[in-house]
């Protein structure tokens, strides 16, 4: 019999048979060799099923119903890939042995997991556990494939972890939905990444700013000019600074101290994934999400990089042959008077800045592989530059410096003098053709304060201490105190990395990471479905709450809960389930801790009282104007309207809901603007084009008398363009969460009951 290897996604698949059976037949769905039968997963074919599974009470969200705690949790097959999984069960059945080569993590480990359990796969196992898709790298893992029962750990903190995010998320959501009337999503992770967001925010609209002053001196010795800032109490009145200068203007002076220090600066560590999303964000603008899809494109398409979803800065000895084949790689590409600067000796198994096995665990940091990057679009190849600039940096030297500090008194007052004087550029040549790389200020140190006190300078520098000087000038300057800023997907990323904790210290910052918010592989999707249930929005790269994620932390926290949007109780899950994929923790004791948690928020919620409607309203433009002390006008109040109410008003309110004017007003809050055409009317033979106004979707006709109109709030829900466009156009939505006219609610779609009107309706 053959053997069968069961990869996450088709592309994997194919790889690997390119790799160990290159005459495999192509079946479509999965190769076959002489040897192999290679197939795959393509990502969840198996999914923990929905509480209407157990029990058809669970169809209505009741929190009369929960808390929900199944005894055994059932699984169910993705219906979008069933075929697939038929596929799967009918080539093990020729099969007698399996090789898990499903991405080497955990989420990985539970995908080929679950497969095995829901088809009752009994052969024995093999694991593939590689970090590049190379051929080469694919060769010599099947060499050394290792025993599935080495991952068994890892399998059951996969599955904890997913239990538990059930278990929360299920009851946290059903609980608040049914007792507030508004669906309210609640996650183990999202939460407390929102409450991070809701808590900076109400920190910036508490900030008052203060006016203060700085004074700076100018200083002559010979040939030599200097400035130097003042030291002292930070000054708020203004004449007392001016005073102060006018007192050390064209008076000498001296020098009370001069000190000069060598000091070396490394270069920065590899990239793990969170660092990568963190510096693409903060020079492209990329999200969380496109650094991760790129990044996993450049993996898995083009296989110039090596895993992507990684936690380690670091290498193994093993991989340090691999970094010199890479670099010999580069050689002949846009890198190649790089490569040729490279130093060969200072990357080897002895330098601990790179390689560092105690702190690689499931994949070491990310590296290019020994293949040509070619065809890349121009979002990969930014990715690509950033990764490999961070690798060549690795074969050059530190970066030298001599600083000089000077202590300057006229008049008894003291300035204080930083020069920074380069004298070897090391690594930093790889970035002299881009913008200056930021070098992090010392801990504790202002970062403004910094910029001000340290000149950078790339001539010679020097002054002589038993030699006076002269202060030709002094120059007041004026400033503000500054808020925190708003959370950048960037910053959040780095936030969530350390459970919300400040830490610049990178070694502490190290030991954070098995007890930050969600993974490096799950940080990027926490981030979008906090923008797409509607916590919160982008304005350009920042980050702002909406009124409705601020009401969802008030509501929690208002219960008693607030365990459940504090990031260090959410990090300390996490490394609790590191912990279980180790071994040293049991994850049936984890499991009946979440149980006990999931119980205790039902019980707190219930007891609650009902939050008014009015406190889910109000946009993010809102809340970020009043932190700013601006007017806005006030959103109008939305009404929500039943299928049964929909159509008796429907000809009052089409003009509302969608004349061009109140749709552009809508869209960007100018009224000139041309409204956006979301899809033709479908009343017969009206020919308009359905618009979104301020409270609903109505057509274009409407001044000629069609009465068609959907409005925005239906069924406990704010319609998306994209669920009105499929009423029209398909005449139902697909599965939703709908709030019914007894305030139950109910698994089930929205379906257009009339097209002349827009009346809409529900099915199960």
């Amino acid at each position: 019999m053959k053997i069968l290897v069961i990869a996450e996604k088709p592309d994997m698949g194919r790889n690997i048979a390119a790799a160990i059976e290159p005459k495999a037949v192509n079946k479509r769905s999965y190769l076959e060799g002489e040897s192999y039968i290679i197939t795959w997963a393509i990502g969840h074919l198996i999914e923990l099923a929905e509480p209407n599974h157990y029990d058809d009470k669970y169809k209505k969200w009741s929190i009369e119903h929960l808390p929900i705690i199944p005894e055994e949790f059932k699984l169910i097959p993705n219906p979008r890939t069933l075929d697939q999984l038929k596929v799967i069960a009918e080539l093990a059945k020729r099969c007698d042995r399996l090789v898990n080569a499903c991405d080497a993590g955990r989420e990985g480990q539970h995908i080929f997991s679950l497969i095995q359990r829901h088809l009752g796969l009994v052969q024995p196992v093999k694991r593939l556990w590689i970090s590049d898709l190379t051929t080469e790298t694919i060769r010599s893992g099947f060499e050394t494939l290792k025993e599935g029962a080495e991952y068994e750990n890892l399998t059951r903190a996969a599955r904890s972890r997913s239990e538990a995010d059930w278990l929360i998320g299920m009851n946290g959501t059903r609980a608040f939905t049914s007792k507030h009337n508004v669906l309210l999503s609640v996650g183990r992770v999202q939460t407390p990444v929102l409450a991070l967001i809701f808590d900076r925010q109400k920190q910036i609209e508490a900030f008052s700013s203060l006016k203060f002053f700085e004074l700076e001196g100018h200083f002559t010795q010979a040939e030599v000019s200097y400035k130097g800032m003042w030291q002292g109490e930070r000054m708020t009145d203004k004449e007392k600074v001016e005073a102060l200068a006018a007192k050390v203007k064209g008076k000498p002076g001296r020098i009370t101290s001069y000190e000069v220090k060598d000091t070396k600066e490394y270069p920065f560590k590899l990239y793990d994934l969170t660092l990568l999303q963190r510096e693409a964000n903060g020079k492209y603008a990329f999200s969380a999400k496109k650094t991760l899809d790129t990044a996993q494109s450049l993996y898995e398409k083009h296989k110039v990089i090596s895993y992507p979803r990684t936690n380690s800065n670091y290498v193994t000895e093993q991989n340090i042959p691999e970094m010199h084949k890479a670099l010999n790689a580069l050689q002949g590409t846009a890198y190649d008077e790089l490569v040729k600067g490279a130093n060969r000796g200072l990357v080897h198994k002895g330098n601990k800045f790179i390689c560092n096995p105690s702190k690689v665990e499931d994949h070491h940091a990310i590296l290019p592989t020994n293949r040509k990057a070619t065809g890349l679009n121009p979002d990969e190849q930014k990715l690509y530059d950033l990764i490999v600039r961070r690798f060549l940096s690795q074969f050059y030297p530190a970066a030298e410096y001599k600083v000089h500090t000077v202590m300057t008194e006229v008049e008894a007052e003291l300035f204080k003098t930083t020069v920074k004087e380069l004298l070897s550029l090391g690594w930093k040549v790889i970035y002299a053709d881009q913008k200056k790389e930021k070098v992090k200020a010392p801990k504790g140190k202002d970062k403004e304060e910094e910029e001000e006190e340290e000149i950078e300078v790339s001539e010679p520098f020097s002054v002589r201490q038993d030699e006076g000087i002269h202060c030709s000038d002094a120059i007041v300057k004026e400033k503000d105190t500054q808020p925190p800023k708003n959370f950048t997907e960037g910053t959040l990323l780095k936030a969530m990395e350390s459970a919300g904790k400040q830490i610049e210290d990178e070694e502490l910052r190290d030991a954070m990471k098995d007890s930050g918010l969600g993974t490096p592989a799950t940080r990027a999707a926490t981030i979008e479905r906090l923008k797409n249930v509607g916590y919160v929005d982008m304005q350009g790269k920042k980050i702002q709450i909406t009124q409705k994620g601020r009401t969802v932390i008030e509501l929690i926290r208002g219960a008693g809960i607030e365990l459940l949007t504090s990031p260090e109780m959410t990090g300390q899950w996490e490394r609790r389930l590191n912990e279980i994929s180790r071994g040293t923790a049991s994850d049936s004791q984890f499991m009946e801790n979440v149980k006990k948690f999931a119980t205790l928020i039902v019980g707190k919620v219930r007891v609650q009282a009902r939050a008014a409607k009015t406190s889910f309203e109000g946009d993010t433009k809102t809340v970020a104007a009043a932190a700013k002390g601006k007017k806005t006008a006030p959103k109008a109040r939305s009404s929500q309207t039943r299928s049964s109410k929909a159509s008796s008003i429907a000809g009052t309110a089409s003009s509302r809901a969608a004349s061009p004017g109140t749709a552009s007003q809508a869209n960007d809050g100018n009224s000139t603007s041309t409204p956006v055409v979301l899809a033709g009317c479908p009343r017969p033979g009206c020919g308009g084009s359905i618009f979104m106004g301020r409270k609903g979707y109505g057509c274009s006709h409407y001044k000629e008398g069609c009465k068609f109109v959907i409005w925005k709030e239906s069924y406990g829900r704010m319609l998306t363009d994209a669920q009105v466009k499929a009423l029209i156009e398909k005449g139902k939505t697909g599965k939703l969460k709908l709030k019914l006219e007894d305030e139950s609610v109910m698994d089930g779609r929205l379906i257009l009951k009339n097209t002349a009107t827009g009346e809409i309706g529900t099915e199960q």
